[in-house]
């Protein structure tokens, strides 16, 4: 009878074998082998273990060339690591990881045929982003030795580490996996067995919706991708990302989630069905949602879905003046964004002095400019100059543009249009900053609804570069091509999407977050270590709980309501834990506490 993993001591994992030589494998080989570990790649092709160790001997070149590695610790590093074409080379190894493609079938038999060959007290890790570790575990003679080790690609340069533990494996095995990874220097997050454990769980939802938006037609391709990128800070566009992961890998993923939760935000896009059968499969096939230059490259070319650029059926109409309707952060910002570029301003509230103080926030943005060199004093003043304070509608007789940004209420909006109906000139375009609510309620609020247009900014204004070009079905085609070509002038990246909830960043951005606030509320994983998996393992610039007390969590279940209210999808239901939260009163930063709490200022 084998000895429990338990009761048997553990070797400090000194000699770690890798299964499965692929880009992932054969960067996990580098990492291991750049901290003092002998690593033994083993791949059934030969050719793929020959690569492997070409791949490292370029890129342990390319880190000496660049003075992150000594010739004499490269070649350590590289004597470090032997290959075979045998599992059974794995026989003297404390620790094999496994990463061979995403198939029970291949996996289950790795870790069969690895009972024979390894030592009792070795523990034998799955690299699996979507398969349960708990089935693999359960085929293996000794489950209680079997756990996930989760890395993130480019291994190299990823810090986070999923550490996945089943109600089988034994915390021996976790802690001393756990220790590698933070002598790799790494930084492991330890969660239990579900399909795309925190980090993929999450991604890949997101991923799975904006490849449903881009199949519905609402946005072009590089729309899609341009908007969260500008609009999250994100590395890279959801399109693009799931063309570097591989269509085929990320609707394995998809199907293993589903499988479990049932939820239809899980159930993988047509679309990724469609690529996936066609061989379209992303980078590694040269096509996927792009087309690249070559197999495994990454230059996109140009293709028959390629944009031919701001083309516009009707020219647009002369802007040479905007109103700014509002006094707060959004509108001071928008404001600043037109003056800044040459526009002449009438910034409006319902009252002078609230008018005068949001001139003066603009005043004091200018100012930081200025003291930062981004700015001279003197194209500060002028400016300044350029925005004019007024406590009526009534001043936007003569503006080419009036742009509302109120507070973000539909009845609200709706009288403040029926306002602007009256008071602006025949001709004037009207423009609403509205994140959610729908576009056209405002249009049909006057008697020009062609005339109507959304233009999302994005907070702080003066700084991204994003805005949604919003258009109904009545706005007319030099509306659109009018507030393009001022998205031009203004210097920001402009975006065509259709009225319906959320545009494409919150119909995106929100129901990760939603997820995000479900984990923690299911007792999955901690606030920390969401928060962690995203920054580290999806390059997110805040964790997904950093950013809901910074929007505000009132807002963003506003935001979620309107979206379960537009598209109907249970999976889109806000969280309880979120509504729990706002009753209250706990709406994050602003009132110091959210998810967190905040020292008062």
């Amino acid at each position: 009878m084998a000895t429990p993993l338990s009761d048997t001591p553990l070797s400090p994992l000194r000699t770690v074998a890798v299964v499965g030589l692929g880009t992932m494998g054969t960067g996990i080989a580098e990492v291991l082998a750049g901290a003092g570990r002998d690593v033994i790649g083993i791949d059934i092709s030969e050719a793929q273990a020959a690569k492997c160790v070409a791949v490292l001997e370029s890129s342990t070149a390319h880190a000496v060339e660049r003075g992150r590695l000594t010739e004499e610790r490269r070649a350590d590093l590289l004597a470090r690591v032997t290959t075979s074409t045998d599992l059974a080379a794995a026989a003297d190894a404390d620790l094999v990881i496994e990463v061979a493609p995403e198939s029970y079938g291949i996996k289950q038999q790795i870790l069969r045929e690895l009972d024979g060959i390894v030592r009792p007290e070795t523990i034998v890790a799955t690299g699996t982003n979507a398969l349960s570790v708990t089935r693999l575990a359960a085929d293996s003679a000794r489950p209680e030795r079997v756990l996930g080790m989760h890395f993130f690609n480019p291994a190299p340069a990823m810090k986070l580490v999923e550490v996945v533990s089943s109600v089988l494996t034994a915390p021996a095995a976790v802690a001393a996996v756990t220790g590698l990874a933070l002598d790799l220097g790494k930084e492991p997050v330890a969660v239990g067995d579900r399909p795309g454990f925190v980090a993929d769980g999450l991604l890949f939802g997101y991923l799975n919706q904006a490849a449903a938006m881009y199949e519905a037609n609402y946005a072009s391709r590089e729309d899609i991708d341009a908007a969260m990128r500008l609009g999250c800070g994100l590395p890279m566009g959801p399109l693009a990302l799931l063309d570097l992961i591989g269509v085929d890998t990320a609707r394995t993923v998809l199907e293993a989630m589903y499988a479990e939760s049932r939820d239809r935000l899980h159930a993988p896009a047509p679309i990724l069905k469609q690529l996936s059968e066609a061989g379209l499969t992303g980078r590694k096939a040269g096509r996927g949602f792009y087309t690249y230059e070559a197999p495994g490259g990454k230059t996109v070319v140009r293709d028959a879905r390629t944009p031919l650029g701001d083309v516009f059926a009707a020219p647009g109409r002369t802007v040479r003046s905007v109103g700014v309707a509002g006094s707060g952060t959004m509108a001071s910002g928008i404001a600043e964004v037109f003056a800044k570029a040459g526009y002449e301003v009438v910034l409006a509230a319902r009252s002078e002095e609230k008018a005068r103080g949001a001139r003066a926030r603009i005043g004091t943005s200018l100012a930081r400019s200025v003291d930062k060199g981004r700015m001279t004093a003197e194209a500060a003043a002028q400016t300044l100059e350029r925005v004019r304070p007024t406590g009526s509608y009534d001043d936007f007789a003569d503006v080419d543009l009036a742009v509302e940004a109120v507070a973000e209420d539909l009845e609200v909006k709706r009288q403040l249009f029926a306002t602007l109906d009256k008071v602006c000139k025949p001709g004037a375009v009207l423009a609403t900053t509205t994140s959610s609510l729908p576009v056209v309620a405002c249009a049909r609020a006057t008697s020009r609804p062609q005339d109507v247009i959304g233009m999302h900014f994005f907070n702080p204004a003066p700084a991204m570069k994003l805005v949604e070009v919003v258009r109904t079905v009545l706005t007319a085609d030099d509306v659109h091509a009018t507030v393009r070509e001022v998205c031009g002038t203004i210097r920001k990246h402009a975006v065509d999407c259709g009225d319906r909830a959320g545009f494409i960043v919150n119909a995106l951005l929100f129901p990760y977050l939603n997820n995000a606030i479900k984990m923690v509320q299911e007792h999955y994983a901690s606030l920390d270590d969401i928060d962690a998996a995203m920054k580290l393992g999806g390059g997110y610039p805040m964790g997904p709980f950093e950013l809901l007390d910074v929007v505000g969590l009132d807002v963003s279940l506003a935001i979620e309501k309107v979206l379960h209210r537009e598209f109907r999808d249970p999976g889109l239901a806000p969280a309880p834990l979120l509504e729990h939260l706002v009753a209250a009163g706990c709406l994050g930063r602003k009132t110091g506490r959210g998810f967190r709490e905040y020292a008062k200022r």
